[in-house]
């Protein structure tokens, strides 16, 4: 039924079960794997932009590498469980947009992700990046919680 699960992901403790037990059960299935982070570009506004240049390059420099890094432990994660497992990073300011974008650009059958429990007045005015792929997705999304 399912034969490509889109993981995203974003390091945290919670993400990394989720991605964990989305790997297990892609074997399971016997599917192939994309793990998907998405960066948040750094975002400041200023009356006086100067000397920004370089904590812009800081910033992405350092995000970049954290990113690297989530994805260098998701493919040795997929290894360790037999999947084939491809991994991507994009830049976006809308995270639960791209994923659903590139759930539909490659074809992903499935998207298996955390939830990321907000409450109280920071959820009803923000929402999470899971509620926002549910709300929005016309792919089937497995939550774990």
């Amino acid at each position: 039924m399912y034969k490509h699960v889109l993981i995203p992901t974003d390091g945290s403790a919670l993400s990394t079960q989720a991605l964990e037990k989305s790997l297990d059960f892609a074997r399971e299935i016997g599917a192939e794997a994309t793990v998907l982070v998405v960066m948040e570009p750094l975002q400041v506004m200023t009356v006086n932009p100067t000397g920004l240049e370089a904590a812009y390059a800081a910033y992405d420099q350092s995000n970049n590498n954290a990113a690297d890094g989530i994805l260098a432990d998701a493919t040795q994660v997929a290894k360790q469980r037999m999947v084939a497992c491809d991994t991507l990073k994009l830049m976006s300011l809308d995270p639960a947009g791209t994923i659903v974008e590139t759930a539909e650009k490659y074809h992903c059958d499935i998207i298996a992700m955390a939830s990321h429990g907000r409450s109280g007045f920071k959820a009803f005015m923000l929402g999470s990046v899971t509620m926002k792929v549910l709300a929005h997705s016309k792919t089937p999304v497995l939550v774990y919680r």
